[in-house]
């Protein structure tokens, strides 16, 4: 089994900046991706941001360009610098990653961006 442990989440004001944090532990032998999700009241979850093993990262278009997703392999841990926020940001957002075969993800965390 894996935990996820996230945290970072908050009420800030738009134009401000959030970091999150995933923190992974428990069986874990090969970390594959690690990504974050998000869901808006009503919507769909979509991909916000990904990472690989080695590096490679991937952006939702409404994000590039202000958000950065990066990890820390050594920590097991993911995170997401997320700048310049808009009120659409608001949303729960879900850390995920790839153990082997086998998905996981957080319990999120809720971001809300005021106007």
């Amino acid at each position: 089994q894996v935990q996820l442990v996230e945290s970072g989440g908050g009420l800030v004001q738009a134009g401000g900046s959030l970091r999150l944090s995933c923190a992974a532990s428990g069986s874990i032998f090969r970390l594959n991706v690690m990504g974050w999700y998000r869901q808006a009241p009503g919507k769909q979850r979509e991909l916000v941001a990904a990472i690989i093993s080695g590096g490679n990262t991937n952006y939702a278009d409404s994000v590039k360009g202000r958000f950065i997703i990066s990890r820390d392999n050594a920590k097991n841990t993911v995170y997401l610098q997320m700048n310049s926020l808009k009120p659409e940001d608001t949303a729960v957002y879900y850390c995920r990653v790839g153990v082997g075969d086998y998905v996981y993800w957080g319990q999120g965390t809720r971001v809300t961006v005021s106007s």
